[in-house]
């Protein structure tokens, strides 16, 4: 009597038990790795909004800054934060750089911050507008120095710099212009 029937031997179904086990182990650590790198971005996010949030607030002087640090805590999205607040000076007598670094975790957590923002916080070196004076293009002079005529026909020259603007009588009409500073 011959034998016909054929099936799978025990080390087939072993050797294919083995090989879906391996893909089943990878798809695993690459979902894991996924979920992970979900987490760390989510966090560092809200750290970086942390960050930025202390910038505005030592910009808006909530909180008067100290010396040359200033450290505290935090509960924000669900979850405990603390931030170290430096001031440094620089080149521009009136004006400091802040650097805020946030970590995850009470004060007493060690390592590197998970986010860091840097900003400026001074006086300003010119009054507000007065970047409109500027021509930015390479071959054109100020708007200051350009004249030109307005919509009556009158002369003008330039813009003002300092948001105040008086008008003087000559032989060609009204002409606005900028007091010096």
């Amino acid at each position: 009597m011959t034998r016909t029937a054929r099936g799978f031997t025990l080390v087939e179904v072993l050797v294919a038990l083995m090989v879906v086990a391996l893909g089943l182990t990878a798809l695993m650590i690459s979902v894991s790795g996924a979920a992970r790198t979900s987490g760390y971005l989510r966090d560092k996010s809200v750290a970086q909004w942390i960050a930025l949030n202390r910038i505005e607030e030592v910009r808006l002087k909530l909180n008067q800054f100290a010396q040359n640090t200033d450290t505290g805590e935090l509960d924000f999205a669900n979850r405990h934060w603390h931030y170290d607040t430096r001031y440094f000076d620089t080149s521009v007598s009136t004006m400091r750089r802040i650097v805020v670094r946030v970590w995850a975790g009470n004060a007493d957590t060690k390592g590197n911050p998970v986010a860091e923002a840097i900003g400026f916080l001074g006086t300003a070196l010119s009054a507000a507008g007065s970047s409109n004076l500027v021509s930015w293009t390479a071959d054109s002079q100020p708007l200051a120095a350009q004249t030109g005529t307005n919509a009556a026909g009158t002369a003008t020259t330039g813009a003002a710099t300092t948001g105040t603007t008086t008008t003087t009588t000559g032989q060609s009409g009204t002409t606005p212009f900028a007091p010096t500073n």
